[in-house]
């Protein structure tokens, strides 16, 4: 049999970065998203706790001395080790009696609901988020704006995309899960597999409450239609209530922490900044999935449908571009937020790193945006507070167009299938 071609990640990296400084590394992240094949390439020995043929033996050996399971070549992958919870606490005891780094590579697709680990593994255990990969992971950016040299001040970019409108929508569809990537065939399959499997079978396993299939579809499904939106709580309980009957606050919570601890949505926090005014800021998450692929297999759509629906794959587009620089933004040290204050200005993401730095962004798919969405990023500028927040290293529209390149304004125009981290 052949084996699988692994794609290179942003994250191997930052995985042999926190070897180096931690006793181990907890690696989480969608089902699918490429987790155990990032960790094997650097583990020299491994234990997957789902393996159908040794599972229950390892449960068992977990029951009775997890220590076994821990033996072996160091770095030991332990894959999926929220299976057997205990197996945390005897990662932690572990490191702290040997006082070595890059012990441990531990992943998992979901997390354990609260008080299964007797510590938190503060200070030997670090964590790194792995999501679906980008497009340049993918192959499918060319890479020649790289958001490390804009923060670094490098302002003379240029470059061209590859991408058509028409690719971009097969490309939200086909999402960045790596056996659809590498996979040619079928690959819009994957979307929607990952889908079925989330409502049918991974959202009650998270934590062992029984859940109704149809409402968490249709929760996802509502999710899908606000994507990309500050769409409240109470506007997403009335789409699953026209379908489904009266749906109380609690249930609704205890269903979407139940798709967070298995990374299906990610909302977008809000940033709230030092402005020179006392404008009032929304705080409203931005909701968001791990992939926009789960938004086009839950609504049945392909990228057919969603050419035929300009506005919503406007949407669509925001969400490819949140998940690309969550990745860029990440192996730069930052996070992702978005801005938006009642007076309706707004940056549809900040990136901010732990330095200070920040850069807004507005997503534009259609190059007749650009013009006003530039003017609103210049409008930003103007309001925030430079003397408490920096000027911002830079600001840029995100298109679905070609070319790179810099307005008189300062505003950098770059088309998706260019960036890189």
């Amino acid at each position: 049999m052949k084996k699988r071609q692994y794609l290179p990640r942003i994250c191997d990296d930052l995985l042999q970065k926190q070897l180096h400084s931690s006793g181990a590394v907890l690696i989480e992240g969608a089902k699918w998203c490429g987790k155990t094949s990032t960790a094997r390439q650097a583990s020299k020995s491994v234990v997957y706790m789902q393996d159908p043929d040794k599972s229950a033996g390892y449960l068992s050996l977990a029951d009775t001395m997890p220590s076994l399971l821990l033996k072996g070549e160091k770095p030991r992958l332990i894959d999926e080790w929220q299976m057997a919870p205990v197996l945390w606490d005897a990662v932690r005891f572990d490191v702290d009696k040997r006082g070595m780094p890059g012990q441990f590579i531990l992943t998992g697709s979901a997390v354990p609901r609260d008080g299964v680990t007797a510590h938190t593994g503060m200070g030997r255990i670090s964590r790194l988020t792995l999501r679906p990969m980008s497009l340049f992971e993918s192959n499918d950016s060319t890479g020649l704006v790289s958001l490390r040299s804009l923060f670094s001040g490098e302002r003379d970019i240029e470059g061209e995309s590859p991408l058509m409108v028409p690719d971009i929508a097969k490309l939200i569809c086909r999402g960045g899960w790596p056996e659809a990537v590498v996979n040619r065939d079928e690959t819009f399959r994957m979307a929607i597999n990952y889908v079925n499997a989330v409502i049918e079978s991974d959202v009650q396993r998270v934590d062992g409450v029984e859940r109704n299939p149809e409402r968490v579809r249709l929760l996802v499904r509502s999710y899908a239609r606000n994507i990309s939106t500050l769409a409240s709580l109470s506007a997403i309980q009335g789409d699953v209530e026209a379908r489904d009957g009266a749906l109380s606050e609690n249930t609704l919570y205890s269903y979407m922490n139940a798709l967070r601890r298995i990374f299906v949505i990610e909302d977008v926090p809000a940033w709230q900044p030092s402005l020179r005014s006392k404008t009032a800021i929304r705080t409203s998450d931005k909701r968001q999935f791990a992939d926009p692929s789960i938004a086009t297999a839950v609504m049945q759509a392909n990228e057919h449908s969603i050419l035929q629906d300009f506005n919503y794959f406007g949407f669509l587009f925001e969400s490819l571009c949140t998940r690309d620089l969550r990745v860029y933004t990440q192996a730069n040290d930052g996070d992702v937020f978005h801005y938006r204050d009642k007076d309706g200005l707004e940056a549809d993401l900040i990136l901010r790193l732990r330095d200070g730095r920040w850069a807004a962004v507005e997503v534009k798919l259609g190059s007749k945006d650009i013009e006003n969405a530039a003017i609103h990023l210049n409008r930003l500028r103007n309001k925030i507070n430079a003397d408490k927040m920096g000027e911002p290293s830079f600001l840029m529209v995100i298109t679905g167009g070609q070319f790179a390149y810099r307005r008189n304004d300062g505003v950098l125009i770059v088309p998706i299938g260019c960036l890189m981290d």
